[in-house]
């Protein structure tokens, strides 16, 4: 069998939540929130692709993340592309993508410094269902009230710009350099390819797609690994069972099946996989 369930690896953020996306077990209400649910490959491997949910009460860091160019040139694998797909938002939900006007990046640093950076980028109003793909370089920040699925290439570098007055450390000099400090604007195309499987995602780092039911099988070979991410219903993946709330990495063959009205998420970083 080609597929095996990833280790789900919870971390606690102080912007994070008690109430969780069902398949997950909330924190005690006396333990820290939790803010983060991580995927991870088993033996440490570091795979293209990182999957995480994100759960938040508060607004994060206004931050940007550099590109392949950029990371490797500090010494990291590759930069951080990642895409976003909202389960759950409050109404006044948002998310910041971009600047409202384009500037430049010594102004771009002084609003960072005094603050006016949270008026300066472009907060976008989102809602369930949602998608969106923030290339690198794209200065952004996920707001209060969001549950989504981030999927990432996998890096772990991040360069915040400004966290509202937290006590945590920012990275001005190395975030500015590698921001593009001007609008952006969110160019998504949904293709239906059948009545179960949409292409979200095309990007130029990985392609996410979302499977409604069916049954589905894929041919990884060259293509890399696939990462199944299953959100709503029951299924089977290999003869196993899987369950809202887990990431199984597909590694060559794998027939994978999808209840009536279920829900799931399939990403890979390489060409077409489908059979």
């Amino acid at each position: 069998m080609s597929a095996t369930r990833l280790h789900t690896h919870r971390v606690e953020k102080p912007w994070g939540r008690h109430d969780l996306w069902p398949g997950f077990e909330p924190p005690p209400a006396d333990a820290e929130p939790i803010g983060e649910i991580w995927f991870q490959a088993p033996g440490g491997d570091t795979p293209d692709l990182l999957i995480k949910y994100l759960f938040t009460n508060e607004r994060l860091s206004i931050q940007v993340h550099p590109d392949d160019a950029a990371a490797r040139a500090t010494g990291y694998p590759r930069g951080k592309d990642e895409a976003w797909i909202i389960l759950a938002a409050k109404p006044d939900s948002t998310i910041a993508l971009g600047l409202k006007r384009e500037t430049t990046h010594d102004a771009l640093r002084v609003a960072a410094l005094d603050g006016s950076i949270e008026e300066l980028v472009d907060w976008k109003p989102v809602k369930a269902g949602d998608v969106i793909y923030s290339p690198a370089r794209t200065v952004h920040a996920i707001g209060a009230g969001i549950t989504l699925i981030e999927v990432q290439q996998n890096v772990d570098l991040t360069y915040r710009l400004y966290d509202y007055g937290r006590p945590r450390e920012l990275h001005l000099d190395a975030g500015i350099a590698v921001s593009d400090p001007a609008p952006f604007e969110v160019r998504l195309n949904p293709v239906p390819v059948n009545a179960s499987r949409t292409l979200l995602v095309q990007g130029p780092k990985f392609v996410m797609e979302r499977w409604s039911g069916g049954d589905h099988s894929v041919v990884m070979g060259d293509a890399g690994p696939g990462w199944f991410i299953p959100i709503a219903g029951s299924g089977r993946i290999d003869a196993q069972d899987w369950h809202a709330g887990e990431c199984w990495l597909v590694t060559d063959r794998s027939d994978i099946s999808v209840s009536d009205g279920g829900d799931a998420l399939f990403a890979y970083s390489g060409s077409m996989p489908i059979a």
